[in-house]
């Protein structure tokens, strides 16, 4: 679950991590008479919305008064930013950012994430800070470290120095930089977090160590952990099919393909995405059902599928355990009775049930391409869709 920039640092100053004195609004007056209230020559503004690149698409501004803030705020309030993250559809500014300036005299990159092969969390430093990382990690590899660290321990005062080594700190904010490490890797455990990226973390010319822009990803399957995350959800940032999806628990995330997907496991899903591309088309989603969905569950999943303009076909592939093909035939016999389906449907069953859930298809009036595997399904809808 993303969260917007100002509250993964009201969350990092929880933890003694330093970051700017700022404040937020939804609205150009409020974040006005809330600026009124720092103490500074230069403010940073800055547009709230789920996506990186917001810089080079105007929208973090320095202003040097309360009047040229004004101005900027105007200008930037219900723009829609359209970065490299955003997509061409871009986001709409609903919300503003406003911090005291910062008198910066470096510029690094800290970041920890969970490191699924390891099983640790591992602790990415650079000294190429405020750029993307991507391209450092293309034309200079040697500038940035990686530290993973168990996470059935404390992080360790060695592991700290590792980390931080990179930046080449001295004295007072040496010390400040372990301090730093001890306090994200507490919050990262503690809150559930799956990424927290500091970029750029800088050192001020007071020598202090400061976390300038910060973005933090919570795990929204420990939210029965931390329910007042959700609290911290925007559902302005989020497509609204997926929001769709959470409400009847599925797995549902939207890609630019024109093959739709409805497949039982994450595992064979990502498989049956591999296998659209090998035979030359992109899957238009990522969508799994579970192993125990119920008909009104695959009802629910193949009305957002076909929600979706973009699609031409959809593959159905399911491997019946806990979830029985008869179970997932009857839901798609009931959503196609409901909308007017005119797409070509290949559907590959194999497991419990799988003769009860082939009968049912082929006693509908619905246009079912049967495949014998997952390769002869590929094959087919990529086929039919031409």
């Amino acid at each position: 679950m993303n969260i917007h920039e100002h509250q993964a640092k009201k969350l990092l100053k929880e933890y003694g991590v330093p970051v700017p004195v700022g404040v937020f609004g939804f609205s150009v007056d409020e974040i006005l008479q809330k600026s009124k209230l720092l103490t500074t020559e230069k403010y940073v503004l800055k547009a709230q919305i789920h996506a990186g690149g917001r810089g080079k698409a105007g929208g973090i501004t320095i202003a040097n008064s309360l009047e040229e803030l004004k101005q900027a705020a105007n200008q930037l309030f219900g723009k829609t930013l359209i970065t490299h993250q955003t997509g061409p559809k871009g986001r709409k500014v609903e919300r503003l950012y406003v911090e005291e300036a910062s008198n910066i005299d470096k510029e690094f990159y800290l970041s920890c994430l969970v490191d699924r092969k390891s099983s640790k969390i591992a602790f990415i430093s650079s000294v190429q800070g405020g750029m993307d990382i991507e391209e450092t990690a293309v034309k200079t590899p040697e500038q940035i470290i990686t530290t993973k660290v168990d996470i059935s321990t404390d992080i360790s005062e060695s592991d700290c120095e590792k980390i931080i080594k990179v930046f080449n700190l001295e004295y007072d904010a040496k010390d400040q930089g372990v301090d730093l490490i001890k306090n994200l890797y507490k919050m990262f455990i503690e809150k559930d977090a799956s990424l927290i990226e500091i970029n750029p973390l800088i050192l001020t010319k007071e020598n202090n160590i400061v976390c300038l822009d910060a973005k933090v990803i919570l795990d929204d399957n420990a939210l029965f952990r931390h329910p007042e995350h959700l609290d911290l959800r925007d559902l302005k940032e989020e497509e609204e099919t997926e929001i769709e999806a959470s409400k009847h628990g599925l797995s549902y995330i939207k890609l630019d393909g024109n093959i739709g997907c409805m497949v039982n496991g994450a595992g064979l899903a990502m498989a049956t995405m591999d296998i659209i591309k090998l035979y030359g088309q992109t899957p238009a989603n990522f969508l799994d059902v579970g192993g125990g969905a119920s008909k009104e569950k695959v009802s629910a999943a193949l009305k957002l599928i076909l929600s979706d303009e973009n699609v031409k076909g959809i593959l159905i592939n399911i491997f019946g355990g806990i979830m029985r093909c008869d179970v997932l035939a009857a839901g798609v016999v009931d959503a196609a009775s409901e909308i007017k389906i005119d797409l070509p449907i290949v559907v590959r069953l194999a497991g419990t049930n799988v003769e009860e859930g082939n009968k049912i298809l082929n006693n509908s009036k619905l246009k079912i391409i049967p495949a014998s595997d997952l390769s002869d399904a590929a094959e087919k809808i990529v086929n039919a869709i031409k």
